[in-house]
């Protein structure tokens, strides 16, 4: 009913949209764009060291991909998925293709029983056990009674080759990856060579960043030298109103009425009879289920319910209803409602505690059980007597010897209604009082259990209606989007003037790439990104976009190019970079010649201490990370004092109080091979990256997708 209710209140506004959608087609140039009529058949997505990779073979991954991710991932995230294989493929078969490193079957199967497939029972024999020789006939199989199994096999196959290959790759890289003794030697003394020192720190923010003037000039002479820091990709900076389709207040109140009047009964005429008929309403109606269907959003639920699965914010008022009382309309979440209580069950909510004695023999008994079943009931009984005398803690007993999962939370079964346990053991729960403990054997063995709690239960029928936005809210929206962006489709400045003078929100989204797809505000808007991206779209052009629940009026502010940043775009990185190095210029002429007490006292700071610094470990208490400094420090004398130093946080004089070396030991190797096995954990990571980076890759994606 609903859904036929939002399809009629939707009609006009439809045909408004599909209206507007073909006259902007007709004037918006699709006739005379370069891409009208799509891209040619046979295009390629990308070139990779010169070689085109098929957008035709790209797609029918991306189709396969998708039907094994299922509906969770998005269209973009499939297809970034493929896009990364293929990458790979590609780079690292260059590898495979310059060393000569090729796959055999036996190669596959000896990789096969190191991985997960080798766990699949269709490949194993009766003891469980991955045999080559029946994965080879169950393929064969495949391939004569099972076709698409078999081509799904193929696919499988040709990831299984790759990921061979690639670990034959890595491991002729890890095979020349060491360590010497003399390298472990020098990590050992980088982490346990200690020093003391004292150390005088003027810091940067003594002095005031407003005294230090750097000019456009200077950023743009600092990005010119360091052209590689300050690449960037081509991205695009927009700003957007969006009109939401929410209901408005007499939308509420409209819904709210709705509601109320289903409270009491109607009178309708009948064309039939030729007569009035009273229709029942929610109060006094004798069929619940049948009113609900007709007059509901929401079903009749017939479970019984505790107090704790009502919804919370009316919990307390539902739950002390009489027996046919009626509590509404109220409000919950996204609608209005009324509640009726239909029926009461007094205490048909159990909470029990249980000690489970399994045997050898019992339902689901853990093989590690092995006391027979007298003996299963012995201990049951002595934990009976011993969990009734005064003071003894039931939990305590489950946790110690219990064989039931619920024992690690101290034998706590919660909360469960009549019917959901074994008849014995319901039995016993539903006709004993708080606080009963007894003796019940069941299928899965002995139980000692313990009533800890009871509670009503209620059935409540609840009629709800969903509070819409209606026809008239919704053609008011669409016409208040359209006139703002047709009143800021000429004029560039005005998308911010119009929206001040009708009091919208102006949401600015920042530097996305070509490739995003989802947007601050507006989730998942792929069409958007594209129509920022395009040679057609220029700065200052608008464009509205119907998206969920509403529409979003875009703007494009802001375009970057590939390669290096602007002046105005690295300042603020920049900025306080040139800032750190004139500070520490003019600190260091300010205090040079001077001893520490009287750098100190100059600069209003003290000299402080720190103990047992490692190169490894450079951070000085009080100061931070600073590795320039501890280096310097290492190189030093014990009770030399070092020049004055720009370190991270400021600029250091120093001195060194002790120099303690670590002691010596007759072997290194235990370092060396720590050196050589976290060089090795980064050969796959590494190599891969140093591939990629050195690639030519031509990104298509954008083109396509």
């Amino acid at each position: 009913m609903a859904v036929l209710e939002n399809i009629r209140k939707r009609t006009t506004v439809l045909i408004l949209i599909i209206g507007l959608a073909l006259f902007a087609f007709v004037i918006s140039g699709v006739f005379t764009s370069s891409n009208f009529g799509g891209e040619k058949v046979g295009s390629s997505v990308a070139e990779i060291n010169g070689e085109e990779i098929s957008i035709d073979e790209f797609r029918q991954e991306v189709e396969t991909a998708a039907r094994r991710v299922g509906p969770n991932a998005s269209s973009m995230q499939v297809v970034n998925q493929v896009w990364e294989s293929k990458i790979r493929k590609a780079i690292l078969g260059e590898q495979f293709e310059d060393l000569g490193i090729g796959i055999e079957q036996d190669q596959i199967v000896d990789f096969l029983r190191t991985t997960g497939y080798a766990q699949n029972p269709e490949f194993q024999n009766e003891n469980g056990q991955f045999d080559p020789n029946i994965f080879r006939q169950t393929v064969a199989d495949w391939k004569v009674n099972s076709p698409a199994q078999y081509e799904a096999w193929l696919q499988t196959e040709n990831e299984i080759v790759q990921l061979a290959k690639e670990q034959t790759y890595f491991n002729l890289v890890k095979a020349g990856v060491g360590a010497t003794l003399k390298e472990g030697e020098l990590d050992y003394r980088l982490a346990n060579d200690k020093m003391d020192i004292k150390y005088v720190r003027v810091p940067y923010s003594s002095i005031p960043d407003s005294t230090i003037t750097v000019t456009k000039s200077e950023i743009a002479d600092y990005v010119n030298d360091h052209k590689e820091e300050y690449k960037q990709e081509p991205a695009r900076d927009l700003q957007y109103v969006f009109f939401s389709e929410k209901p408005s207040e007499a939308d509420d109140l409209a819904i709210k009425e709705a509601i109320t009047k289903l409270l009491d009964d109607t009178v309708e005429y009948n064309s039939q009879t030729d007569r009035n008929d009273t229709i029942l309403g929610f109060r006094n109606t004798k069929d619940m289920v049948a009113f609900l269907d007709r007059n509901s959003d929401t079903k009749f639920d017939t479970i019984f319910k505790a107090k704790k699965d009502l919804p919370s914010t009316v919990a307390d008022t539902l739950f002390s209803l009489g027996v046919g009382e009626i509590y509404g309309p109220y409000k919950d979440g996204g609608s209005y409602k009324i509640s009726k209580m239909m029926a009461r069950k007094p205490n048909g909510s159990v909470k029990a505690s249980h000690i489970l004695l399994a045997y050898t023999g019992a339902t689901r008994a853990n093989p590690d059980v092995t006391r027979t079943k007298e003996e299963a009931e012995e201990k049951a009984k002595e934990l009976l007597r011993e969990a009734k005398k005064s003071g003894v803690v039931f939990s305590e007993l489950a946790r110690d010897n219990s064989d039931g999962p619920s024992a690690p939370n101290g034998g706590d079964l919660g909360y469960f209604q009549e019917g959901v346990m074994v008849p014995k053991f319901n039995d016993f729960a539903f006709s004993n009082k708080v606080g009963a403990i007894g003796l019940v054997e069941t299928d899965f063995g002995f139980h000692v259990i313990k009533i800890d709690d009871k509670q009503d239960i209620v059935q409540i029928a609840t009629a709800s209606r969903e509070i819409e936005a209606s026809e008239e809210t919704i053609n008011t929206l669409f016409t208040n989007a359209t006139t703002f962006e047709m009143e800021t489709v000429e004029d560039e400045s005005a998308f911010s003037e119009v929206a001040k003078k009708n009091e919208y929100v102006v949401r600015p989204v920042n530097k996305i790439k070509a490739l995003d797809e989802n947007l601050p505000g507006l989730s998942n808007q792929r069409n958007i990104v594209q129509w920022a991206f395009s040679d057609d779209t220029k700065v200052g052009d608008v464009k509205r976009f119907s998206i969920n629940n509403g529409y979003a009026v875009v703007q494009l502010t802001g375009t970057y190019e590939e390669g290096v940043m602007s002046t105005e775009d690295a300042s603020v990185l920049v900025l306080p970079i040139i800032r750190k190095e004139r500070k520490a210029a003019q600190i260091i002429a300010a205090n040079k010649g001077k001893d520490m007490a009287t750098i100190a006292s100059d600069n209003g700071t003290a000299i402080s201490n720190a103990s047992a610094l490692t190169v490894k470990s450079p951070t000085i208490p009080g100061a931070g990370s600073e590795p320039v400094v501890v280096g310097t420090a290492c190189g030093m004398e014990e009770g030399a004092v070092s020049g004055l130093i720009q370190g991270n946080t400021g600029v250091f004089k120093i001195e060194i109080v002790k120099k303690t070396d670590a002691p010596k030991l007759d072997n290194y190797s235990v370092y060396a091979n720590s050196l050589k096995t976290g060089a090795t954990g980064r050969v796959n990571t590494a190599v891969y990256n140093a591939l990629r980076e050195a690639a030519n890759v031509e990104d298509k994606r954008a083109t396509f997708y």
